[in-house]
């Protein structure tokens, strides 16, 4: 495991994550999955966040309401007055980021820019409420990641896009390719389009760099066994109970 550069990474051994808060009863990215994950002894929380047509930030995946809401539409062509009516699963309103912020301070967030009118929001509401230490901010989008950087600077604890992962696998081959300076972590999944991203190789080069490793989405006891085995630095998952008693029995749950 590689010694933290920011203090976010802190955390005494390789860090569980809470997906969208776990997936209990279907209520992903609610204060509800967040509050019982927190129940169970989680810290560091994973959640995306999109803009509304009036600028309010939401932590919420998808870009419309569609999909695990009783409400419809794409969320940046809404008022935030019609998509606090929302309920996922019939049940439970999307929060707004800051309100989470304020609901869990001793909680620390990775947070997934799903849409560029979300960076600069995203960023204000870091600044504002001083929390340069409980957020770390990531995208699928390197720009906009890099984006985020610039705007913020060297407080704001960043991850790598896919250029930037791919940058890295590259290098992980000897390949000399440009990969950004200043990020903190690489968050990948296992494997992407049945090629394998995190390996030994992999982890040696990010953590050669200064760089955690992060990997999305794990939900079975085996794989988060050998990916801890290899050497990586945190792991996400929808199956919050499955991954604490993994950590457990390692002797890695804090």
């Amino acid at each position: 495991m590689t010694h933290p550069r920011h203090p976010y990474l802190d955390h005494p051994g390789p860090i569980p994550f809470a997906h969208r808060g776990g997936t209990a009863d279907g209520l992903e990215n609610t204060a509800a999955a967040f509050r019982r994950a927190d129940s169970l002894g989680y810290r560091y929380f994973e959640t995306d966040v999109h803009t509304t047509a009036d600028g309010r930030l939401v932590a919420f995946h998808d870009t419309t309401l569609d999909r695990v809401t009783d409400g419809h539409g794409r969320i940046a062509d809404l008022p935030w007055d019609e998509v606090r009516q929302a309920r996922v699963a019939g049940k439970e309103p999307l929060p707004l980021f800051a309100d989470l912020l304020d609901e869990f301070p001793d909680a620390r967030w990775n947070v997934d820019i799903k849409a560029a009118p979300a960076l600069v929001p995203l960023v204000d509401l870091i600044r504002r409420t001083g929390s340069w230490d409980r957020v770390c901010v990531g995208s699928f989008s390197e720009r906009r990641v890099a984006a985020a950087a610039r705007l913020a600077g060297p407080r704001l604890a960043t991850s790598y896009g896919v250029r930037g992962v791919l940058g890295l696998r590259l290098r992980s081959y000897g390949v000399p390719f440009p990969v950004r300076t200043g990020a903190v972590s690489a968050q990948v999944p296992e494997a992407q389009s049945g090629i394998p991203v995190v390996d030994g190789r992999f982890v040696r080069t990010a953590h050669a760099r200064g760089l955690q490793v992060h990997v999305w989405t794990v939900n079975e006891a085996d794989r988060m066994e050998a990916l801890l085995d290899l050497g990586v630095d945190g792991i996400m998952t929808d199956q919050l109970e499955t991954l604490r008693a993994v950590f457990t029995a390692r002797g890695a749950w804090h």
